[in-house]
Parts: structure tokens; C-alpha cells; sequence
């Protein structure tokens, strides 16, 4: 009896300590959208109120007519999505030589691709920036896309679950006359099936959230991505919060739908069925 009251404790302590971590995370962004909701001359009447009086939607449609989105968007999304498909494949690629190839130096190139994690991303953009006004990348698309491809957390991704994939599957792939390129491509790639779309959901919002590369890299306001055009409302003197808060909620709708669409496949472990033995 006692055990099953410390259990039911126990499990009502841990779902109530849930709940306030969930509302920690939730009232920021409450918050930004219910301001966004409000009149420039609610913002920041006193006392402060988190419901909006006279709640309009005129602030989306000034931002939408003030930042032009749609080329921001289409810059953000070529980075995002180009950088988020080869990041996959040369992750994927790396992690399935490091699982299923012996060789000994692979795991010094292991251990040295984990250090680079340990490393503050503020200590390689120099050297990084360097490179990329060497190959003529700077105030270019292509300059924010070749230094995000390789990720030691995706290739770590990939390595992991390529190691549970049993050896005999791959052997009888090579007897059945597949070479490497095919057993990468039509065998374990397709395996790998979740982690591929859960790096892929998390390389894109990385990009797509990047702020600090693009603003190094990039001049032309042409070329701007979202995060580097939010910025830019921002003023030395004044910031115009109506807008500020529109667009910040503008920018979020494209990583809230891929999100939506997506988010089965980060925890779908069906693929793996069938080849454990």
C-alpha cells in the first residue's frame, strides 16, 4: 500500500514539476504573440497587461507591407534547405564509415571530430571567416551554406544507429552483388530513415534561426536572411516594436509548419523492425 502511494506521489510530483517547466518555456512566447496583438500605445501602458484591450492584427499587416519576407524567406530557404540536404547526406555518409569500416584511424577521426564539440563556435569563425574570403564566398548564399555542412552531432547521430544495424545485413548485400554506393544509398540510408529527418528538422532550424554567421558573412541587404532583416528594425536611436513584433512572429510560421508536418518521424522507430536479431 505504501509503495503504491509513494508511486502515485511520485508520479503527481514529477507531472506537476513538468507542467511548470512546460509554462517556463510557454509564457515567453505567449506573451510575444499576444503583444504582437496589440496597439502601438498599449505596449507599454502601465500597469503592464498580458491580454491585449483592443486586440487588432494591423501590425502583421504593416510588417508584411513594410519587410519584404518573401525575399527573405526565399534567401533563408535556399540556405536552410540546401545545407539541411547535404548536411544529411555527408553526416549519413561519414556515420555509416565510421560504424561499419575497420580501420584504425577512424576512431582518431572519431575522437578528434567529438573535440571539435567542445570548442565555443566564437573561437573557429575566424579561421572559418578566413577560408571563405580565400575562396571568394564572402556577401554570398554559398558562404553560409559550405561551413554549416559538416556536424559532428549528425555524424555522432548517424554513427550510433548505424551500429545497431546487424554486420550480416550489409554481407549479404555485398554477396548479392551490391557495392558500397548502393548499400549506402538503398540499404542503410532508408534504415536510417527517423535520424535522417530529425537531424534534417534540427539542421533547418539552425539555419533558419542562424544569426551571427549571416551577420559576419553577408552585406548586401539583398541577401539578408530573415534573422539578419529582423534585425535591421532594430535603430541606433528607436526601434519600432510594432513591427519588431509582427515579423518575429512572421518568422516563426515557416519552423512551426515544418515542425507540425514532421514531428512523428523524430520518435518513429518502425524502420528499425525486422533487422534486430
Amino acid at each position: 500500500m505504501n509503495s503504491k502511494l509513494n508511486d502515485k506521489f511520485a508520479t503527481t510530483m514529477l507531472t506537476a514539476a513538468l507542467f511548470i517547466i512546460a509554462l517556463m518555456y510557454l509564457f515567453p512566447i505567449v506573451w510575444l504573440l499576444l503583444s504582437s496583438l496589440k496597439p502601438g500605445n498599449e505596449l507599454f501602458s502601465y500597469p503592464l497587461k498580458i491580454f491585449p484591450d483592443n486586440p487588432t492584427l494591423d501590425g502583421y499587416a504593416y510588417s508584411w507591407q513594410t519587410m519584404e519576407f518573401i525575399k527573405y524567406f526565399i534567401n533563408t530557404l535556399i540556405v536552410a534547405v540546401v545545407t539541411t540536404v547535404l548536411t544529411v547526406l555527408a553526416s549519413a555518409s561519414c556515420g555509416f564509415a565510421l560504424a561499419k569500416y575497420n580501420y584504425k584511424w577512424l576512431n582518431a577521426f572519431l575522437i578528434c571530430m567529438l573535440a571539435t564539440t567542445m570548442l565555443p563556435t566564437e573561437v573557429i569563425m575566424n579561421p572559418t571567416f578566413s577560408v571563405i574570403l580565400n575562396l571568394n564566398l564572402y556577401d554570398s548564399l554559398a558562404g553560409l551554406v559550405i561551413p554549416s555542412i559538416s556536424t559532428a552531432t549528425g555524424i555522432f547521430m548517424f554513427r550510433q544507429y548505424f551500429m545497431t544495424v546487424p554486420n550480416d545485413l550489409l554481407e549479404s548485400a555485398r554477396i548479392d552483388g551490391a557495392n558500397e554506393g548502393k548499400i549506402f544509398f538503398q540499404l542503410m540510408l532508408p534504415i536510417a530513415k527517423p535520424v535522417a529527418i530529425t537531424l534534417a528538422i534540427f539542421s533547418f532550424q539552425w539555419r533558419w534561426n542562424d544569426y551571427i554567421w549571416p551577420l559576419i558573412v553577408l552585406s548586401d541587404p539583398n541577401k539578408y536572411t530573415v534573422q539578419i532583416a529582423l534585425r535591421s528594425i532594430v535603430g541606433a536611436d528607436n526601434i519600432d516594436w510594432v513591427l519588431l513584433l509582427s515579423s518575429s512572429i512572421i518568422s516563426l510560421v515557416p519552423m512551426i509548419i515544418i515542425f507540425i508536418v514532421f514531428q512523428r518521424y523524430i520518435m518513429d522507430t518502425g524502420a528499425t523492425s525486422g533487422i534486430k536479431g
